[in-house]
């Protein structure tokens, strides 16, 4: 269809108008500019800047960030650490040759200390500060700020109310006052918004309440901060260390007497606590054969005598979930185990060797390997690796086997290693593990000679004429068994932080403050009187900040409230509801 002259030159001089317009910009969609003519604006460096960190500091990324950071602190609790469990790690890592190498590069060992774990902490750090700065200037602007304006047409809202009573203009403000006085025992912030409209009048009361709300809302947020604050400062200031006692030995507390230690940069050398502690014995109870769970152990408890800075001793235990506590730290048991005594003569009978060799458990029944390790007195280094049975049984293929926890059988086997031991080039080594790579084995599986096997209190010869080796009897004289033959070890750790009493008050802030964002509900009321003739219209309404599934309810309390008030005072009747 064509369209005639008049048409084109009508439609020509409304788009022309419509360009001309003031009141529309050149881009409006129905302008003579082509949508090619619309040019972006560049945002720049400091725009793309300022983009990030509107980003990053918005509570949507914040809630992201914690949730990440949650997850991040997942393999934590799957793979051993360093700072908590430094054996577990050597087992880790005899158990896994392939595997611990790749884990370990990504600190899957050390998580909490990790760059990408910290990056993700002071992510979420910045992200809280920042997102929480500006909603505390608007919360404290809303304190100050007046409910407001009452809506003129109340019954557009969901939860309206309304009812008719007998009165004049006096007595329509008469029933604002009340409900005013109501809504203010309510725990409401009112305002009264009176106004004057030709020849009819309406007096009405706002309220709000709910502040708390965003209050404890902040309050959270902000604790979280603290919890964050307390972790990286008190950190800085706490150690946590690892150290083996066998029975009868003593550890002092200081830097050099620890297995391993990790300490805050601020924690100077003769920070630590003035105490010694020494392993009196270490009680466990193992469920006898012929009942249900035979050989499970239960029951630990490390018994201490504890010597303080100015001679005094008291005695304590430490027991699982039950740390005990030593001036500012605290004594936590974190394993135990056999520590057979065993002592190595060279062939000229000279003693080169002889304590207690702490045996790491490899199953339930106590079945525990050992190395020993002989760096000098003899003619080359000497490597044992032996295996501890404390209830020994013989198997079908002719290995052993522990049968129960307890020391019952007691049997250690010994296999010998000449040569290298790999402690004289400087690096670190393990005192749980035997490198043999340049070792020659001398007996024990693929050699012509049997593995040595002794019990408490025997000696064997140790291949080639090097010497001997005895299992010492630990049992005190005139035992009768051997169930006092071995000592035992306990692994403990002792942990020292001053920032975990603040990280429980923020804990519980935040605890406190989650229960107030949760379950204080944020609204609005309003009653409205307005005189007309003799009559007075009253109109109830309410609004509610977010999901408030009471808030119906609480309008229609309101409702009866007020009509009991208005009752009891010298007020007309009402005449009529709606």
């Amino acid at each position: 269809m064509s369209s005639s002259p008049s048409e084109d030159t009508s439609t020509d001089r409304d788009g022309a108008s419509a360009a001309s317009d003031p009141l529309r910009p050149s881009d409006h969609i129905d302008s003579a500019a082509s949508a090619e003519d619309i040019t972006q604006p560049k945002l720049g460096v400091i725009g793309w800047l300022r983009w990030g960190w509107r980003q990053l500091t918005s509570m949507r990324v914040a809630l992201i960030l914690l949730l990440i950071l949650a997850i991040a602190a997942i393999p934590g609790s799957i793979f051993p650490q360093r700072s908590a469990d430094p054996n577990g790690v050597i087992k880790y890592r005899t158990d896994n040759p392939d595997l611990f190498p790749v884990l370990d590069k990504l600190s899957l060992f050390d998580v909490y200390s990790s760059p990408w774990f910290s990056a993700i902490y002071l992510l979420l750090f910045v992200s809280l500060i920042g997102c929480i700065i500006p909603r505390i200037r608007h919360h404290l602007k809303a304190l100050r700020a007046r409910p407001p304006r009452t809506p003129v047409r109340l019954a557009r809202l969901d939860d309206h109310r309304s009812a008719e009573r007998a009165g004049s203009d006096d007595d329509a403000a008469a029933a604002v006052d009340v409900a005013e006085q109501q809504l203010k025992a309510l725990g409401y912030r009112v305002a009264r918004y009176d106004q004057a409209s030709g020849r009819t009048r309406n007096w009405s009361v706002s309220a709000e309440r709910g502040y708390w709300r965003e209050t404890g809302n902040l309050v959270f947020h902000i604790a979280l901060v603290g919890v964050l604050i307390t972790v990286g400062v008190g950190g800085s200031f706490a150690y946590t260390g690892q150290k083996v006692i066998v029975e009868g030995q003593t550890f002092v507390n200081a830097l050099i007497d620890y297995n391993s230690i990790n300490r805050g940069r601020f924690v100077a050398d003769d920070s630590l606590e003035a105490y010694a502690m020494t392993l009196d014995s270490f009680d466990v109870t193992y469920e006898d054969f012929g009942t249900p769970g035979a050989g499970q152990a239960g029951n630990f408890k490390a018994n201490l005598s504890v010597r303080e800075p100015d001679g005094s001793t008291t005695e304590g235990a430490v027991q699982v979930n039950h740390p005990l506590g030593i001036g500012g730290d605290k004594i936590y048991l974190l394993g135990n185990g056999y520590a057979p005594t065993i002592t190595v003569r060279n062939a000229q009978g000279e003693k080169v060797l002889s304590q207690p060799v702490e045996f790491l458990p490899q199953d339930s029944n106590m079945s525990s390997l050992g190395v020993v390790k002989i760096p000098d007195g003899m003619p080359e280094q000497l490597g044992l690796i032996g295996f501890f049975y404390p209830t020994a049984v013989k198997l079908d293929t002719g290995a052993f086997a522990s049968a129960h926890g307890a020391v019952n059988i007691p049997l250690l086997t010994l296999d010998v290693y000449e040569g290298d031991l790999g402690i004289d080039g400087g690096t670190p080594v393990s005192v749980y593990q035997l490198d043999t790579e340049e070792m020659t084995k001398l007996n024990g599986r693929g050699t012509d000679q049997d593995s040595i096997q002794l019990q408490p209190g025997e000696t064997a010869d140790l291949p080639n004429g090097l010497g001997t080796v005895t299992f010492e009897n630990e049992a005190p004289a005139g035992a009768a068994d051997f169930t006092q033959s071995v000592k035992r070890y306990v692994s403990l750790q002792i942990h020292h932080d001053d920032s975990a009493v603040w990280v429980l008050v923020f804990a519980l802030l935040a605890l406190a403050g989650l229960a107030l964002a949760l379950f204080v509900p944020r609204r609005r009321m309003w009653v409205k009187a307005t005189a007309s003739g003799d009559t007075v219209h009253l109109e109830y309404a309410g609004l509610a900040r977010g999901e408030d599934p009471t808030l119906a309810a609480a309008v229609d309390d309101l409702v009866r409230g007020h009509e009991r008030l208005l009752d009891a005072a010298p007020l007309p009747r009402p005449v009529k509801g709606a």
